[in-house]
């Protein structure tokens, strides 16, 4: 199967494991010296989010960009750092595809401000934003894709970019038929892994019910390249 990023980029995924489930793609994009994130996904996925954000129904609905946009505002409390948030949660909801982004402290136009700078498009295998032209809109870096696979855990893909490589552990890592697998351990020393191949970056971030010892016989089974 094939998932395509939110910048365009598209991946190819295949092997012996259940790929089944639905994937993610996260962006930054800096518009007038400010970062946004975006995260695209399938169609209820930013109505999901917005739920989780504690968004019960939205304010305003808009007719944006052969979708529907809709907008809320939340005011979540911190109790540690006594501090209130002003949170405009915004929804984008096309035909097969959606996207979300929070903005602090804005205005529906200051939202639209940011929008203008982006063209939508949806295709079988995503959602695309591409900033428009003059529109002052770049992507600070190539968008990932989020996908999970049952038994082997959460995966981030992304294109190998020189930074990317340069990131990569020092020591060798496993040859396997999906690529060079590196183990690592994050900062409360769970255990976490890298995968390159010619082309792709990978991290995996082992979940419940994710043997770790198998990892190395799991990734074996994976296909993952980068297509146009």
């Amino acid at each position: 199967m094939t998932h395509r990023a939110v910048d365009g980029h598209r991946f190819q995924l295949d092997g012996a494991l259940d790929l089944s489930a639905p994937f993610t793609s996260v962006v930054d994009v800096a518009i007038s010296g400010r970062l946004h994130e975006l995260t695209a996904g399938a169609i209820g996925l930013a109505d999901d989010v917005a739920r989780a954000l504690g968004v019960d129904r939205f304010d305003e609905e808009l007719t944006y960009q052969d979708g529907t946009l809709l907008t809320a505002r939340t005011r979540p409390h911190d109790p540690q750092i006594r501090l209130t948030e002003d949170r405009l949660v915004a929804v984008w909801r096309g035909k097969r595809h959606s996207f979300f982004t929070e903005l602090y402290g804005a205005t529906t136009t200051h939202l639209l401000g940011v929008l203008r700078t982006l063209r939508i498009e949806e295709h079988d295998d995503g959602l695309t934003l591409r900033p428009a032209t003059k529109g002052g809109a770049e992507f600070a870096e190539p968008a990932t894709v989020l996908k999970e696979i049952p038994g082997l855990g959460l995966l981030e893909v992304a294109p190998l970019t020189k930074q990317r490589a340069e990131q990569l552990p020092s020591w060798r890592g496993l040859q396997t038929q999906a690529g060079e697998l590196f183990r690592d351990a994050l900062s409360d020393g769970k255990p976490y892994f890298v995968l390159a191949t010619a082309d792709t970056w990978l991290s995996l971030v082992p979940l419940a019910d994710t043997d770790v010892e198998q990892v190395p016989a799991l990734v074996d089974r994976l296909r993952v390249q980068k297509v146009r």
